[in-house]
C-alpha cells in the first residue's frame, strides 16, 4: 500500500510537472507570436518609409538631371554671367 501512495504520488509531481511545462510552452508561443507581429508591424513601416524616400530620390534626380542639363548652363551662363560661345574662326582644334 505504501509503494503504491509512493507511486500516486510521484505520477501527480510528474503530471504537474507536465502541465506546468506546457504552460510555460503556451506563454512561450503566445510571447514569440506577439514579438513576431510587432515586428512584421514594424517592416511594413520601414517599408513604407523605404518607398516615400526611394520616391524622393526619384524626384531629385529628376531636378537634378533638369538644372544640370546643357541647355539650362549654357542659358544661365549667357543671362547671368555674360559668357558667349567664341566665334567659329577663334576656335582651334587640337590633334594629338
Amino acid at each position: 500500500m505504501a509503494s503504491l501512495m509512493a507511486t500516486d504520488k510521484s505520477m501527480s509531481a510528474l503530471a504537474f510537472a507536465a502541465l506546468a511545462l506546457v504552460v510555460m510552452s503556451a506563454f512561450g508561443v503566445i510571447h514569440s507570436s506577439h514579438s513576431c507581429r510587432g515586428l512584421y508591424a514594424q517592416l511594413q513601416d520601414l517599408e513604407a518609409t523605404q518607398w516615400y524616400l526611394q520616391e524622393d530620390y526619384s524626384r531629385l534626380l529628376l531636378e537634378q538631371s533638369t538644372w544640370a542639363s546643357h541647355h539650362r548652363v549654357e542659358k544661365v551662363a549667357g543671362r547671368e554671367l555674360g559668357m558667349l560661345a567664341p566665334p567659329a574662326l577663334e576656335m582651334k582644334v587640337i590633334t594629338q
